[in-house]
């Protein structure tokens, strides 16, 4: 049976500005979490306008 994944929480990552939404190994610091991924988290500069 698959898995609709619907209904996870979402976030926006403030470098990219593109939506994430939660996944397993965020569990415990879902709230810290601020990046949608390692190379954003290392930029850590102004939105990147498309």
């Amino acid at each position: 049976m698959a898995h609709k994944k619907l209904h996870l929480p979402e976030k926006v990552c403030p470098c990219c500005l593109r939506p994430f939404r939660w996944r397993k190994k965020w569990a415990k610091d879902w709230e810290q979490v601020r990046y949608c991924s390692e190379r954003c988290r290392r930029q850590r500069s102004a939105p990147i306008l498309r």
